[in-house]
């Protein structure tokens, strides 16, 4: 299947441990090829409209952006549909959105949706809510959880199994 999104994210493999059984059942996106990860902008441009133009862009944005260091010390929620985990400090994600989002005004986060984006790291969504309690528990017993920020990946694929991959991996600069 042809590609009919691409999103920049921040895989966390660190968190798979915790998460990764959880989300094959309880995040669609996994299902769909996405690793454990904190969005830094989605949806961004469509594939076709991924130049090398685009890319060089992107490429000096992350370089720009010196690498950090975050924990995951907590399980928080979304009203009571999801259930995620909360990078601290998240000023670092927060930035890496916002100097995209400067970049390419016509690809705000979460299509405007939301008036602040929250960094974040879906452990399960939209089921009931004692099995995302139950989730939650489970999750919390690995925590904290502590990761270093150096790579953003583009990554493309459609709302079907197995569909998204990685384009391009975009290294930060150092601190």
């Amino acid at each position: 299947m042809e590609p009919t999104e691409t999103a920049l994210i921040v895989a966390v493999p660190e968190t798979e441990r915790a998460v990764g059984h959880l989300r094959s059942t309880l995040d669609r996106a996994a299902g769909w090829g996405v690793p454990a990860h904190v969005t830094v902008l989605y949806p961004f441009l469509p594939p076709d409209r991924i130049t090398d133009d685009v890319l060089a862009t992107l490429g000096r944005i992350f370089e720009a952006t010196p690498r950090f260091d975050i924990s995951f010390p907590e399980v928080k929620w979304f009203g009571d549909a999801v259930v995620w985990l909360s990078p601290q400090p998240d000023d670092g994600l927060r930035r890496l959105t916002a100097a995209v989002w400067q970049r390419f005004p016509e690809a705000p986060p979460y299509a405007g949706a939301h008036a602040d984006v929250v960094p974040h790291l879906t452990i399960g969504h939209d089921a009931p809510k004692h099995v995302l309690a139950e989730a939650a528990e489970a999750v919390a017993g690995h925590l904290p959880i502590r990761a270093t920020v150096d790579a953003v990946q583009l990554i493309a694929g459609a709302p079907e199994p197995d569909s998204w991959h990685p384009l391009r991996e975009f290294r930060l600069g150092t601190a």
